[in-house]
């Protein structure tokens, strides 16, 4: 025996690609194709304070988020990007010989996390045109998560289905990843059910509609008692988990609400025209609410779209995954960059 024998064995997640090339129109991690507010690009940061540990509470930004979301400061919880806030979660909630349940097809970082930290888990099949059935959630369970819209095929679960999920769960929380809701329809999101439900947990991210996947700025709302225990996890694994950096940026974002309905709006209005010029190429495509469309070509394998498209400097992704490895999601850049997209797949189809 050796030190070997006793690493623990994990498949790891998979990250998007990163393409060093400046060149490349990059469609496949569902960046914001805008920049940042203003606001955040006009921050100077006094550098002397980059010497002293920030404020581990985070205390300004979750101000400023409880503020935006009209909650009470106790009700939020920040994190280094969403998946931070989400393993935080598993770590904190998970904890019980039940199998915490998730779709089978959905954001792959779930089971990373659940053989990370040994905790049981049962995957539930999609429909075939890929929606989730709330019956499915509904056996005993160690917990629920999922994403809403889903990733990565981008449907959104309506906000009447999301409450009978976490009303038919009361004695396990219920994670809703809210990744993309800033894209979908006003009124979809979860956090209207907070306050009603000691249950359920809404995680955010500033990584898509805020573009600032650079900084990695994730926050989660629930009631206190949740985010009590979060926090009690948190401070017992690393206190100082928000630099100060991101915080002062963060707080920048969230004050330059005019700007965040601007970009959305935009990228909403050029997915909606993207998705459109898909369909009268032959490609079937998922109804998208969220800042990328799912879609499959009728007669043209999607790797092959996939390989010809990196030739072209056009990245997608793809998912070389039981059904869904004939689709790719296609993040929406600018008007400019998606007309160059619909030009190189019209020259192919």
């Amino acid at each position: 025996m050796n030190w070997r024998d006793y690493v623990r064995p994990v498949e790891p997640y998979t990250p998007g690609e990163q393409p060093k090339d400046a060149d490349v129109i990059k469609l496949n991690t569902n960046e914001n194709p805008y920049g940042p507010s203003a606001r955040v690009q006009s921050c100077v940061q006094d550098f002397d304070l980059l010497r002293k540990y920030p404020d581990p509470a985070a205390t300004d930004l979750v101000d400023a988020l409880a503020e935006f979301h009209g909650v009470d400061p106790a009700q939020v919880f920040v994190g280094v990007g969403s998946d931070d806030v989400l393993g935080m979660a598993f770590l904190t909630f998970f904890n019980s010989d039940r199998p915490v349940l998730f779709p089978d097809i959905t954001y792959s970082f779930y089971p990373v996390w659940a053989e990370l930290y040994k905790i049981p888990f049962k995957t539930k099949p999609l429909t075939e045109d890929f929606r989730i059935l709330p019956e499915d959630y509904s056996e005993e369970n160690g917990g629920v998560i999922f994403p809403n819209p889903n990733a990565p095929t981008a449907r959104l679960l309506e906000l009447s289905v999301v409450e009978e999920i976490v009303q038919a769960n009361r004695d396990s929380v219920v994670i809703v990843d809210e990744a993309y809701i800033d894209f979908a329809p006003e009124g979809s999101s979860a956090l209207s059910l907070v306050d009603r439900y000691d249950n359920l947990l809404v995680v955010r991210t500033f990584s898509k509609s805020r573009s600032m996947a650079g900084l990695r700025i994730g926050y989660a709302i629930g009631q206190k008692e949740l985010i009590d225990a979060m926090q009690a996890v948190k401070y017992s694994y690393n206190s100082y988990t928000m630099n100060r950096p991101s915080i002062l940026y963060g707080c920048a974002s969230v004050a330059d609400d005019d700007y965040f309905r601007k970009t959305i709006s935009m990228i909403i209005a050029t997915r909606e025209r993207f998705a459109k010029a898909l369909e009268e190429m032959d490609f079937t495509v998922i109804p998208s609410a969220a800042n990328f469309v799912f879609a499959s070509h009728r007669t043209i394998p999607a790797r092959e779209i996939f390989e010809k498209a990196k030739e072209k400097k056009i990245f997608f992704r793809y998912f070389n995954l039981p059904r869904i490895d004939n689709f790719l999601r296609i993040t929406i850049g600018t008007d400019a960059e998606m007309d160059t997209v619909i030009k190189f797949l019209s020259d192919l189809t």
